[in-house]
C-alpha cells in the first residue's frame, strides 16, 4: 500500500501518524487508548439494543442493514470532503479486513445456533489469546511475562462474568465461535498492519463495503431469514450501523497507527463490562459477585500489560536516545 493521499486536498490520518516519532508518537497513544476505550463502551452499550431488534430480524439480515448503513453513511461523509482516490493495493487490504470482519460476526451467529449466549460471550473472548499467539508466530517470539499474565488474570475474569456456564459436551456451535475468535484476532492483526499506511478512511470504508457485499449474498441461504418492520429494529439499525460501526471501526482504524494489536484486543476485553453496567442502567440487571470480581480481573488483565510494558518502554526510549 503507498502513501498517497486518501482524498483531494486533505493530508490522510496515517500519513500524519507516520511522521510521529519518539515523544509525538508516545503522547499521541493515550488519546488512541482512550479512542479505542470509547468504542469498546459503544459496543457495549449497544448489546441490549441489538438483542431486542433480533427478535424483529434474522441475524444475518440484521447485519446486512447494519453494515450498510455504516458503508452509506461512511460514503456520504467522504464524498462531501472530496472524491476519494483508491487503488488496487488499498482495494486488497480493505477486502482481506472485510473478510476477516464478515468472517467473525458470521461465525459468531452461526455458533449461537448451537451454543448457549454464555459459552458464546466466552469464546469470543477468547480473541485476547489469539492474538498476542498469532503476534508471536508472525515475530517468531514468545510474548512478555506482563502479557502472559495479564492473558491469564483476563481469561479468568471472562470465565467468571460468563459464568454460570458448562462446558459438558462441546457442541458445534462452540467450533464455530472459536473460529469467530480467531477471524477477530486476525481483523485486529491485520489492522495494525494495514492502518500503518494508506488512509485511514478509505480503509475503513473498503472493509465495511465488503462485510456488507458478503453479508447481503449470505443472509438469504445461511439462515431462515425475516424481518418485522418496527421502531426498535430501525433505531437500532441506525445507531449500529452509524454509530457502532462507522464511527467505531473508522476510530478503530485511525487508533490503531499508535497502539499494538495485542493491546487492542485487552483494551476490546473490556466490552463484556460496558455491556452490564449498560444492561444495569438500562434495565436494572444486577451482576453476581462472580461477575463483578471477573470484570475486576480483565481491569486487572489490562493493567498488568499496561504496567510491564513501562520498563520495556523506557528502555527502548533510553536505548534511542
Amino acid at each position: 500500500m503507498n502513501r498517497e493521499r486518501g482524498m483531494e486536498g486533505a493530508v490522510p490520518l496515517p500519513t500524519k501518524a507516520a511522521r510521529l516519532n519518539g515523544p509525538q508518537r508516545g503522547s499521541a497513544k493515550l488519546p488512541a487508548t482512550l479512542a479505542l476505550i470509547a468504542v469498546s463502551a459503544i459496543w457495549g452499550a449497544t448489546f441490549t439494543l441489538v438483542k431486542g431488534a433480533l427478535e424483529d430480524a434474522s441475524s444475518l439480515l440484521f447485519l446486512t442493514l447494519r453494515f450498510g448503513v455504516a458503508a452509506l453513511s461512511l460514503w456520504i461523509a467522504f464524498r462531501w470532503k472530496g472524491p476519494l482516490r483508491l487503488n488496487g493495493t488499498l482495494a486488497r487490504n480493505g477486502a482481506i479486513l472485510g473478510i476477516a470482519l464478515f468472517g467473525g460476526y458470521l461465525f459468531q451467529t452461526v455458533g449461537l445456533r448451537f451454543t448457549t449466549p454464555a459459552r458464546s460471550a466466552f469464546l469470543t473472548g477468547l480473541f485476547i489469546v489469539f492474538v498476542p499467539a498469532l503476534v508471536a508466530l508472525r515475530h517468531r517470539r514468545l510474548p512478555r511475562i506482563p502479557e502472559l499474565a495479564g492473558i491469564a488474570v483476563a481469561l479468568v475474569g471472562l470465565r467468571l462474568l460468563a459464568s454460570p456456564i458448562s462446558f459438558d459436551g462441546a457442541s458445534k456451535g462452540d467450533a464455530l465461535t472459536l473460529v469467530c475468535a480467531v477471524s477477530y484476532a486476525v481483523h485486529i492483526l491485520l489492522l495494525g498492519r494495514f492502518s500503518s499506511v494508506g488512509d485511514a478512511r478509505a480503509l475503513t470504508l473498503l472493509q465495511i463495503g465488503t462485510a456488507f457485499l458478503l453479508s447481503a449474498s449470505s443472509f438469504w441461504w445461511a439462515e431462515e431469514a425475516f424481518l418485522r418492520p418496527s421502531a426498535r429494529l430501525w433505531i437500532a439499525v441506525g445507531v449500529t450501523g452509524v454509530l457502532a460501526t462507522a464511527v467505531a471501526f473508522l476510530v478503530q482504524t485511525w487508533a490503531q497507527q499508535m497502539i499494538s494489536p495485542t493491546r487492542t484486543a485487552f483494551i476490546f476485553a473490556l466490552e463484556p463490562v460496558f455491556a452490564w453496567i449498560t444492561s444495569f442502567l438500562a434495565v436494572g440487571e444486577r451482576l453476581s459477585t462472580k461477575g463483578i470480581l471477573g470484570a475486576t480481573l480483565i481491569l486487572a488483565g489490562i493493567f498488568l500489560v499496561e504496567a510491564g510494558s513501562l520498563p520495556f518502554r523506557f528502555r527502548r526510549r533510553m536505548a534511542r536516545e
